[in-house]
């Protein structure tokens, strides 16, 4: 009910976060990279989650400037070549990816770069995964976010992938990506997740999921059983200020038209729960309606 005083209705207000909603450009394979540009200009999205893979155009600097620069549209964070496809991308070597990852962030003017923890039988990197992302992050104001990834199951028993774990709550990460459709697929609260991380928490690939057990499925937010739309909400009453990546799976889309309506469904869902409504009231010692904190 709107609050009334003497007869006068006062309308709750919006607060809505600096958190920039932006589209991953692995949100529209298996159109490349350029087509993330142009779709992610035509729907309104605020920027591009650049994942780095055996596309070329995501690999090239130059490439990336030009078309952030001809669609108006910024590069607001860097996925890091972490994947098993893209073992060979910009090198072999771990480390030697992260630093790259870097140096385009910088030149871009990314402020993120999203990181993977390592694979279990990357034995070197994973010893010194968590001291060495702390003291990359000194050399940099660029955020480096680690991911929240889950475990592989066989027979009932998990297998774990991934080291020091799958999970980054208990790692002393300085920031942390929370991906929602791997909470899914882990069985996770991702509620307690971003509750637990705190500040922590910069970043956000929004996705959902049923959690059908190893596949990472990425569905359009509200099409699973993950909390996205509250995970948004909680978001908007803290002021989040990091950003809220859609990084959706359109792979199934019979057309061009069928993979812009789900990105701008994503986008309009994501907007939506962003918007949270102060609907907390008290009148004053001097009669006077106003406003105070809480919805």
């Amino acid at each position: 009910m709107t609050p009334q005083h003497n007869g006068v209705s006062s309308a709750p207000a919006l607060r809505v976060p600096d958190a920039p909603i932006t589209l991953s450009t692995a949100s529209v394979y298996p159109e490349k990279v350029p087509s993330a540009f142009e779709i992610a200009a035509l729907l309104g999205y605020d920027g591009i989650e650049v994942m780095v893979s055996t596309d070329a155009s995501s690999q090239d600097l130059n490439v990336l400037r030009r078309l952030s620069d001809y669609h108006q549209v910024p590069i607001k964070s860097i996925h890091a070549p972490c994947l098993l496809l893209t073992q060979r991308v910009w090198g072999r070597e771990p480390w030697g990816k992260l630093v790259r990852s870097k140096e385009v962030a910088e030149e871009l003017g990314a402020e993120v770069v999203v990181v993977h923890p390592p694979f279990r039988w990357q034995r070197d990197y994973a010893k010194e995964f968590v001291d060495g992302i702390a003291r990359m992050q000194d050399e940099t104001d660029v955020l480096f976010a680690v991911e929240n990834m889950f475990p592989l199951k066989a027979r009932g028993a998990e297998a774990g992938m991934y080291l020091p774990d799958w999970n980054p709550v208990d790692q002393d990460y300085p920031h942390v990506t929370l991906d929602l459709s791997h909470t899914a697929v882990s069985g996770s609260d991702a509620l307690d997740m971003a509750g637990t991380l705190g500040d922590r928490l910069r970043h956000i690939h929004l996705a959902d999921g049923v959690g059908i057990t190893n596949k990472d499925e990425h569905l359009v937010p509200g099409r699973g059983n993950q909390p996205c739309g509250a995970m948004l909400e909680n978001l908007a009453e803290g002021g989040f200020r990091g950003h809220v990546v859609l990084e959706i799976n359109t792979r199934r889309a019979s057309s061009r038209v069928e993979r812009m309506e789900d990105l701008a469904e994503a986008l309009a869902f994501a907007r939506l729960h962003l918007a949270a409504a102060d609907r907390t009231w008290e009148v004053t010692s001097a009669g006077e309606v106003s406003r105070r904190g809480g919805r």
